[in-house]
């Protein structure tokens, strides 16, 4: 688990309640049932209207990726290729049908066993290609969601801020409660704008770094598999692949 979302979420609340309390504020004052009420089930609405029912049953599935992602482990992936590219250099690749159940990764395991299976090197870069290429489309728009969320949120909650003033003006005739009914007003536009930047829009950003991460780590097995099927020296195949790995890879620089 990458501790870094839930982690930043819970360090800017804490900013925010300490703010509180060093002006003189009560933390407890902001949650009020009415305005959550109508940001967070009000921002949900709008963004099933704009978006496909399967979207949104997919969110809850999202928040879990984002809150319970696991950190990268591209290297780990490189050594346990490179591992298969020695086993198929000593013994061919037909030996590796045995390796493939010690093999985590489906991505790689699928990867290897069309290589086995005698799939033409093109044809099997073009299919697994195609599975990054759909997996791209379906984490973009699991993130679209939750950027969209992010957008209707402060809208929202100016909808509750105005809904509170009109109750506001209702209630003219009783000075001594404009105070309360004021303040109470505008806690709707504070959620809707805390929401978006604390909760919304870094799930989002989140979700496209983890897609990052996942898509690279399938061009890393790509890549691999490509070389392990042409036969190519363990060593170069590790050097082709530890080249790919971001700047600064505990391996990249064993690797220089």
């Amino acid at each position: 688990m990458d501790p870094a979302t839930l982690a930043g979420i819970v360090l800017a609340f804490v900013a925010i309640f300490v703010a509180m309390i060093l002006e003189g504020g009560s933390p407890g004052s902001i949650f009020l049932l009415p305005p959550l009420i109508l940001v967070f089930v009000g921002t949900l609405g709008a963004a099933m209207a704009g978006g496909m029912l399967k979207d949104t049953i997919g969110l809850v599935d999202s928040l879990k990726r984002v809150l319970l992602s696991k950190a990268a482990t591209a290297d780990a992936l490189v050594d346990d290729i490179v591992k298969l590219a020695e086993k198929a250099r000593r013994e061919g690749l037909l030996a590796l049908e045995d390796a493939m159940k010690e093999v985590q990764d489906p991505f790689l395991k699928k990867g290897l066993q069309l290589a086995i299976d005698g799939t033409d090197s093109e044809e099997l870069a073009a299919i697994l290609e195609a599975e990054v290429d759909a997996k791209k489309k379906a984490d973009k728009q699991a993130a679209a969601i939750f950027t969209a969320m992010g957008g209707y949120a402060p809208t929202i909650g100016i909808i509750g801020t105005v809904l509170g003033l009109i109750h506001v003006l209702e209630n003219l005739s009783q000075p001594e409660k404009l105070g309360h009914l004021i303040a109470g007003a505008f806690v709707a536009t504070l959620w809707g704008v805390l929401s978006a930047n604390v909760l919304w829009l870094p799930m989002g950003a989140k979700l496209k770094r983890i897609s990052e991460i996942e898509i690279s780590q399938m061009e890393l097995v790509i890549a691999g598999i490509i070389n392990i099927q042409a036969g190519a020296n363990p060593r170069l195949v590790a050097q082709k692949l530890r080249s790919l790995l971001p700047p600064g890879s505990s391996k990249q620089k064993e690797a220089a």
